[in-house]
């Protein structure tokens, strides 16, 4: 630990893991831990949160998890008061939910559309909305959106609404932190690229995609497109979250920090 994040708090959403494994919420919510940030470890699925909290408490740092559906103006109201009261402030949003379901804008169920798109944009909004009137009063905070390099490229898999809610995203960054530069809220997003985390490894359709449903083989035919020839972990993301979240990059907002192992240098 070098303390990096000393004194500041995190809420981290989506600090659960959807199976074995570190997730990209996850392995956040234990590096700014690590950092000597106090996390608040919101997730849909409580005993995913309470896992991930525990592995930070079982290290000494200090975390609590929280139930959570993003997705609902009041679940984030709680969560926000949640944080005030346990932590009295809130430095660092990091927004991890994210899903992904194949299908391009024909095969594509409406319905489907709405879920995703409240899952992966609505939830950044909500959450920004209600921590964002925080940071102001507390002269600043740093919130990191992780959105994906299928908001800059076509990735090979067919599934607009992943394509289409990680540009809003990005884009919903950008604007936001001009807005709010004045106030000292810095506003950034994670790009991350083919990543082997078990979100990817569970998304519907995506194994079928890439390899006929075999997942070993989805991992090596991924890593193949990569430049420096091998997929990233949910560690490469934490480790640009916690840069994002410190104060060694208070001059850095509404960036796009890819980290794709070179993929989009390239894309094919």
């Amino acid at each position: 630990m070098s303390n990096r994040l000393k004194d500041k708090v995190a809420i981290v959403v989506g600090a659960g893991s959807i199976g074995p494994g570190w997730g990209n919420g996850k392995a956040a919510a234990v590096a700014f831990a690590r950092e000597g940030a106090k996390v608040l470890c919101a997730d849909i699925n409580p005993a995913a949160a309470e896992e991930t909290a525990t592995i930070i408490m079982g290290g000494g740092g200090e975390a609590f998890a929280i139930k959570a559906d993003v997705t609902r103006d009041a679940d984030v109201r709680a969560m926000v008061n949640a944080c005030r009261r346990t932590y009295g402030r809130i430095d660092i949003l990091d927004n991890n939910v994210g899903i992904a379901e194949v299908g391009g804008v024909v095969e594509l169920p409406e319905a489907e559309w709405d879920r995703v798109m409240a899952v992966n944009l609505k939830s950044a909004f909500l959450t920004m909305k209600h921590v964002i009137p925080v940071m102001e009063e507390q002269g600043g905070g740093s919130i990191i959106n992780i959105s994906s390099i299928a908001a800059i490229r076509y990735t090979g898999v067919p599934y607009a609404t992943y394509y289409a809610s990680k540009a809003a995203l990005s884009h919903l960054t950008r604007t936001t932190a001009v807005q709010y530069a004045p106030k000292k809220i810095r506003v950034n997003a994670i790009l991350p690229g083919l990543m082997e985390t078990p979100m990817v490894e569970k998304a519907a359709g995506l194994a079928q995609s890439y390899a006929g449903g075999d997942v070993e083989e989805m991992w090596r035919v991924r890593a193949k497109q990569v430049p420096m020839g091998f997929g990233g972990n949910a560690w490469d993301v934490a480790h640009a979250a916690v840069y994002l979240a410190s104060d060694e990059s208070r001059y850095v907002t509404g960036i796009e920090l890819v980290v794709d192992g070179g993929i989009t240098l390239k894309y094919s």
